[in-house]
């Protein structure tokens, strides 16, 4: 018998805000046999402090923490084998992502991988000059359900798939989140169609195993933002939640002392950054979309009606694939959330799903679904297992690299640019991907 014990992989954490917990929780309960926090990396220091009181009481242990300027000087004294990037704004990751290959790790990074093709750019040569990887963590390829899909498509059972038709909704819980935070300046997340349906655009590039061709989109902000809210007879207008009587009649708005977490990471630290999680979703200021509706081709001749909409009363999505064999169609429901409101294991967790398979002359029938719980539909288990568990073989190919990274957001960032012109946008245009 061996008694060689295998080293843990060092992982450093870049931004400390909603996300990390996600990651740093994870290595500190079910994989710290495997794998170890070595630091955390941060502009706001209150932050890593809030972390580090997590990682202690974990039973991990506090780490040296390092403001972001100190980047290279954390790489050099702690010497991670792996950077986890969970910064906000979305604009920053590049940043991070192409230092860390520079300085020789390893990088596991929150979706969406950049925010545009310039960046895009920058990651794809630096993993050519370095030669490390870029890990883009897909959680709901994961999600059993998701993963049925690809299973039930790539097996023939509807034939050659023709047309998708793909609607998401997000509710005014989670939907108005995005227009309380930086989210809401286009500049920090290329909007919702990059930062949150880059989700969606690689579950399709998933599902089908192709990637789009073309973009034609249009979208606009109908409810969210102070005109709108004018248009419906609103009357009183406050900047932020906090401190103010008018925001106490508002449903939508976030009252960050109600909540552990976001009290800790947001109200607690404003005085080092002046970020104020808590601003009013009817406010000026806010340069995203809220309705979004797209038509996509794709490289193999499918083509996709998609639609996002941030102001739903429930939370989901409904999927529909017609095929020259016949049709497949799920619908999930998923529970309302606040990020890092709560129980970070509920956010995303399932509320009813089903998959309706019906063959060209047969009679339909309800696909049996693999058990799941958790997060995103059961996904965040299953993705944390390949990341920090011990390897396992991928027969879904669900592991995304940073070519499927920029795969998912290049069909916004076409969208985007369609919303400005008008026009159809060949997505070769923008960045041409290897084969």
């Amino acid at each position: 018998m061996s008694n060689v014990t295998t080293a843990k992989k060092r992982y450093a954490l870049v931004g400390t805000g909603g996300r990390s917990s996600f990651y740093y929780s994870a290595i500190a309960t079910n994989f710290n046999k495997t794998s170890q926090v070595v630091a955390l990396c941060d502009t706001n220091q209150t932050r890593m402090n809030y972390a580090n009181s997590k990682l202690d009481a974990l039973g991990h242990g506090s780490v040296p923490t390092f403001l972001a300027a100190d980047f290279d000087r954390m790489i050099a004294e702690v010497k991670p084998d792996e950077v986890i990037i969970t910064t906000g704004p979305d604009r920053t990751h590049n940043i991070y992502i192409v230092r860390a290959l520079e300085l020789g790790c390893n990088v596991v990074t929150e979706k969406p991988m950049t925010i545009d093709a310039p960046r895009c750019k920058e990651i794809f040569q630096a993993v050519d000059r370095t030669g490390k990887n870029v890990r883009v963590t897909f959680n709901y390829r994961y999600a059993p359900h998701n993963t049925k899909v690809f299973e039930i498509l790539q097996s023939g059972a509807i034939g050659k798939v023709t047309s998708v038709h793909f609607e998401w909704m997000l509710n005014t819980s989670h939907g108005a989140d995005y227009f309380r935070r930086w989210h809401r300046d286009k500049r920090n997340s290329g909007g919702l169609l990059v930062h949150k349906s880059t989700h969606h655009f690689d579950l399709v590039n998933f599902w089908l195993q192709t990637r789009p061709q073309t973009v034609y989109a249009q979208g606009d902000l109908k409810f969210y933002g102070r005109e709108n809210a004018e248009s419906r007879g609103v009357k009183r207008f406050y900047a932020r939640s906090h401190g103010s009587d008018a925001a106490a009649e508002d449903p939508f708005a976030l009252h960050l002392a109600d909540h552990e977490n976001l009290k800790a990471m947001y109200l607690d630290a404003e005085h080092e950054d002046a970020y104020y999680r808590d601003q009013s979703v009817f406010g000026d200021g806010i340069s995203i979309e809220d309705t979004m509706n797209l038509l996509v081709r794709y490289k193999n001749g499918a083509v996709m009606t998609y639609s996002l909409t941030a102001y739903a009363p429930w939370e989901g999505f409904r999927v529909s694939f017609n095929g020259t064999g016949g049709r497949l169609e799920i619908e999930v429901v998923e529970n309302s959330y606040v990020n890092s409101g709560g129980d970070q294991s509920l956010e995303g967790s399932l509320e009813r799903r089903t998959i309706l398979l019906r063959p060209l002359f047969e009679k339909p029938r309800e696909i049996k679904i693999e058990e799941s719980q958790g997060a995103h539909g059961g996904g965040d288990s299953v993705l944390l297992q390949d990341l920090f568990g011990e390897p396992v073989s991928d027969e879904y190919r669900r592991a995304a690299s940073h070519v499927d990274g920029a795969a998912s957001i290049l069909t916004g960032i076409a969208a985007n640019r369609s919303i400005v012109t008008g026009q159809v946008v060949n997505v070769d245009d923008i960045l041409v991907l290897p084969e």
